[in-house]
């Protein structure tokens, strides 16, 4: 299996294109050895040339034209994005279809509580039907496995993240298992498995039991620090109100991929605020101390 990093950020990319604080500032006047990163998303592929993408973030056309794998091919609206399964429906992990409505029917997996979000509150299904059309094909949470026909060779398996539901959906205030997911994929040819969860807040037993299966974990690296926002002075809201689990902390993400120092170990989704983006700073060496690794766009992983 080969993974492509395509982007790595959080929502907004970095530098944020509003931002002129902390790590931004810094960039912005030279004082950081930070690399840029667009929204996160990533493409996997059994054979190297049929690509998922997991997630489709709104920086998806500099991300295909960023990676040979995913460009345009001979032949008519020719890619080689297979499909798109979404792990949410939050906007920089979906607004990225608009940008693919130009080519063939677009094949998208996704839960029934996504579709619904993407067909009422945050109506993308409904636009791409006057262009390219959408194929929805349902993840089924009670199912044990799913594979996607487009790209052979991969089998899924969906894990419910406890999460929010986005601020348009209809159901924002009644969280429904679904809202969030995370995927454990298994090259069924070399039986490397990969669990990739962008968005963790709380991980239970479930969570604990897919990373315990998988030989690299590629997990929400958005705040180093649970007041992390307050600390930068641009909001107010905790990193557990916003469903990520900080890095720091007796109970945080570090000390949870402690418990697994046989698999590769990656964070991702990475917020513009987060001090490890900076190469040079004190939380980024606890980080590589700790024997885990920093996601940047182009990464390649092969299992």
């Amino acid at each position: 299996m080969r993974i492509r990093v395509l982007g790595s950020a959080a929502g907004g990319g970095f530098p944020q294109w509003n931002c002129n604080s902390g790590n931004n500032q810094r960039f912005y006047e030279g004082r950081s050895h930070a690399q840029p990163r667009t929204q996160s998303s990533i493409s996997i592929s059994a054979d190297g040339e049929r690509w998922v993408l997991l997630n489709a973030s709104p920086d998806i056309r500099q991300q295909v034209i960023d990676f040979e794998g995913l460009r345009a091919r001979p032949g008519t609206r020719e890619t080689g994005i297979a499909a798109v399964v979404l792990m949410d429906s939050q906007v920089d992990h979906t607004a990225g279809l608009l940008i693919l409505r130009e080519g063939r029917p677009l094949h998208v997996w996704c839960t029934s509580q996504v579709q619904e979000d993407l067909t009422t509150g945050l109506p993308l299904f409904n636009v791409l039907e006057h262009y390219c059309t959408v194929l929805w094909h349902e993840i089924e949470l009670t199912a044990p496995t799913f594979e996607v026909p487009q790209v052979p060779g991969l089998c899924f398996t969906a894990i419910v993240l406890r999460s929010a539901a986005p601020p348009y959906s209809p159901h924002r205030h009644e969280p429904h298992p679904g809202d969030n997911i995370g995927l454990l994929i298994e090259d069924l040819t070399t039986g490397g498995t990969l669990f990739y969860a962008p968005g963790l807040g709380q991980p239970g037993a479930e969570v604990q039991t897919a990373m315990a299966k998988a030989d690299c974990l590629l997990v929400d690296g958005t705040f180093y620090y649970e007041d992390e926002m307050a600390r930068m002075g641009v909001g107010r809201k905790l990193a557990a109100e916003m469903g990520h689990l900080p890095q720091s902390g007796a109970d945080g993400m570090l000390a949870l991929l402690a418990d697994y120092p046989d698999k590769r170990r990656i964070l991702i989704h990475i917020n513009n605020t987060n001090p490890i983006l900076d190469p040079d700073s004190d939380e980024r060496r606890v980080v590589e101390a700790a024997g885990v690794e920093v996601a940047y766009d182009g990464m390649d992983i092969e299992l």
